[in-house]
């Protein structure tokens, strides 16, 4: 009742909190100079490739009203306008998976409507995203973004692995109709004869398979044992796209023989094409939508602004994660309010609204976290370097660091800074003590370039130019069409699979799901490597049952999307399970057990033992948990950041088993 009580309180503070930092988010990008690209092209592969293929899909559930143009352009405008004006420029937006089945609804109504019908469908849905726009507006300003710590792990992770699902469905859905000849195409053509046919389908199988094992051992590329650091970063990051760009070219190397559109490509009209251009005119048909119908949107408007209000917030959550030591405000109220405009303006010019977008938001973070990580440890480094060259002694050395991160860290207190660098003083003057007993043994002298690296803080480099350039690019890639339509629809089938695949781990309710196949005699096999803390405090049996409920009310969720029309309404069971949550599960479960189910935060923990079975000795079980610093060890700030956080963008919080805390105590 207090955020009613006070509209526009959260706005107002969101305004004056951010526009402190105004100036210095735009500074900061520009003297990042060159090093900003690096950040910019990860995060617009990241982007772009998803919307593209949302765009055949919206293409095919809606007979080509809507298509891979609009998706890009709405991404591209909405992304351009955050960056400028958005509160937390680190959000990167998006047309997503929640929109196409949304808009796939609306169409389905639409066109079994005589009075609305295909033609009226865009301007229907102009109306849908004005009544969706007024309830966004009416979140932000009696401040509903105070109740955001009320969106819990368990809602998250059930409509994570909703999403996933919905694109598994999606690939199979796009394989089969490779083997199918589509709708509207005259069955006569050559390419439609059955022995084309099956050698389209059988080609859709080799090249959705092929990107999908590709995209996942790419993925994984920080982790090869083969190739240099900067090469393996190179193909980790950018590895998806090339991927596509590869199996797009093999899709060339078919025999001549073989009929044009076999394999089938992405099909979407030109942006100076007339279906695309009728989008920006749409307004002038919302007035031929009937009354009824303009008051009948106000149900889908409903769940789309719900839908909205709890993605947004949860990208934007996601995005400034407090493991990423963000020192700039957020702006959760803010950025919804711009999300009414964004969205109003899209319906109006007949697009695809777009909001912010996960793993896409933290994914940003993380890539800024790594350039801002490389800036200030080079220059610490050199100091270092240079304080041994006048022997100054390891306190002197730690507090020249020191003043150097303080200049580079301009955004931190020095009193928090000496508290973040604790670690660090400890490992440089337990360095010096090594060094003083064991200088008769010829004790080598600490390497600044491998102990700074386990102790430095994570610092981001908070700014705008990142995210206003890759929308820019996003942009530039609507003009881009010509060669996007080269690319195998199978291919994008594979993508799909692949982004719901990579979506599982880090999802607890999958790691719990495939608990439940591990009988409890064997878990201690789990509890041997790095287990999440639950495996540890929480008895099995309630993990079972915790587990449980969520695939019960998972299986209830993707039930409802099968529902031809009330499936508008698959957002309402997740806004529910709010109030289960909070009413109803603390009544079955112990506090402290629910806790740990449904942590804020992802908690993991690092078993080694001195008598571990594996054979790690004490010095492992500190490496693993402080970080490896042996010499010539070739681990990059990509790698240290891959490790630390997860397919979905989530930063671990790694801890030490109870025992092994206990051993390093004894230890030290």
């Amino acid at each position: 009742m207090e955020q009613i009580k006070t509209p526009f309180r959260g706005i107002a503070e969101d305004i004056r909190g951010r526009a402190l930092w105004y100036k210095q988010d735009w500074t900061d990008g520009i003297r990042s100079g060159i090093r900003i690209l690096a950040p910019t092209t990860y995060i617009f592969f990241a982007s772009a490739l998803p919307v593209i293929a949302f765009g055949e899909q919206l293409s095919r559930d809606t007979d080509g009203s809507l298509s891979t143009v609009e998706t890009l352009a709405s991404t591209a405008m909405c992304g351009i306008l955050h960056s400028i004006i958005g509160g937390q420029p680190l959000l990167i937006l998006g047309v997503a998976e929640p929109t196409v089945i949304m808009y796939t609804y609306l169409y389905n109504f639409a066109k079994g409507r005589s009075d609305l019908g295909r033609e009226l469908f865009l301007a229907w849905a102009g109306w849908v995203c004005v009544w969706t726009a007024l309830m966004l507006f009416l979140l932000a300003i009696f401040n509903a973004c105070d109740i955001i710590n009320r969106f819990t792990r368990i809602a998250g992770e059930i409509f994570g692995m909703l999403i996933a699902v919905l694109f598994i469905q999606e690939a199979i859905k796009g394989v089969v109709n490779e083997f199918r000849i589509p709708k509207g195409e005259d069955p006569n053509e050559e390419k439609y004869q059955f022995q084309w046919l099956y050698v389209n389908g059988l080609l859709s199988i080799i090249f959705s398979f092929g990107l999908l094992y590709t995209a996942l051992k790419s993925r994984k590329a920080r982790s090869w044992m083969h190739g240099t650091g900067s090469c393996r970063s190179l193909i980790a990051d950018y590895g998806v796209p090339l991927m596509v760009v590869l199996w797009t070219a093999l899709s060339f190397s078919v025999p001549s023989q073989v009929p044009s559109g076999v394999p089938r490509r992405l099909y979407t009209p030109l942006p100076w094409n007339s279906e695309s251009v009728y989008h920006w005119t749409v307004i002038k048909d919302m007035g031929h939508v009937p009354p009824a119908y303009i008051f009948a949107a106000l149900i889908p408007a409903l769940m789309i602004a719900g839908l909205y209000f709890f993605d947004h917030s949860v990208a934007s959550q996601m995005a400034q994660q407090k493991e990423f030591n963000l020192k700039k405000p957020s702006a959760y109220h803010h950025d919804i309010l711009l999300l009414g405009f964004m969205t109003l303006l899209c319906g109006l010019l007949g697009l695809p609204p777009s909001n912010g977008v996960l793993p896409q938001a933290p994914m940003h973070t993380k890539s800024l976290a790594t350039l801002k990580r490389q800036l200030i440890r080079k220059k610490m480094v050199k100091t270092a370097k240079e304080s041994i060259k006048q022997k100054a002694t390891n306190s002197e050395i730690f507090y020249n660091m020191q003043d150097v991160f303080i200049e580079m860290d301009s955004t931190q207190l020095t009193k928090s800074v000496g508290k973040e660098l604790e670690n660090l003083k400890e490992a440089v003057m337990k360095a010096e003590n090594k060094e003083a007993n064991g200088k008769e043994n010829g004790t080598r002298t600490f390497d600044p370039e491998q102990l700074i690296d386990p102790y430095l803080p994570v610092r981001v480099n908070e700014q705008r130019v990142s995210n206003l350039l890759q929308s820019l690019l996003v942009a530039g890639a609507v003009f881009a069409i010509p060669l996007i339509k080269k690319i195998p629809t199978s291919v994008l089938a594979g993508y799909f699979a692949y982004m719901a695949i990579d979506s599982l781990p880090g999802n607890q309710f999958w790691e719990r799901f495939l608990l439940l196949f591990i009988t409890p005699q064997r878990l201690y096999k789990v509890k041997e490597g790095v287990h999440a803390s639950y495996v540890e405090m929480v008895p099995f049996k309630s993990i079972a049952c915790f587990t449980l409920f969520q695939l019960a009310y998972f299986m209830l969720c993707f039930g409802v999307t099968w529902i031809p029309i009330a499936g508008i309404l698959f957002p309402l069971p997740f806004f529910i399970l709010i109030g289960i949550r909070q009413y109803i599960l603390p009544k079955f479960f112990q506090p402290h057990h629910l806790q740990e189910l449904d942590a804020a935060e992802y908690e993991e923990v690092i078993v080694a033992r001195a008598s571990h079975p594996l054979g790690l000795s004490a010095e492992d079980a500190e490496s693993t948990y402080f970080g490896n610093t042996e010499v010539g060890m070739d681990l990059s700030d990509g790698e240290i950041l891959d490790e630390l956080t997860t397919s979905r963008g989530e930063v671990k919080r790694r801890t030490l088993s109870f025992g092994e805390e206990k051993h390093l105590q004894e230890r030290y």
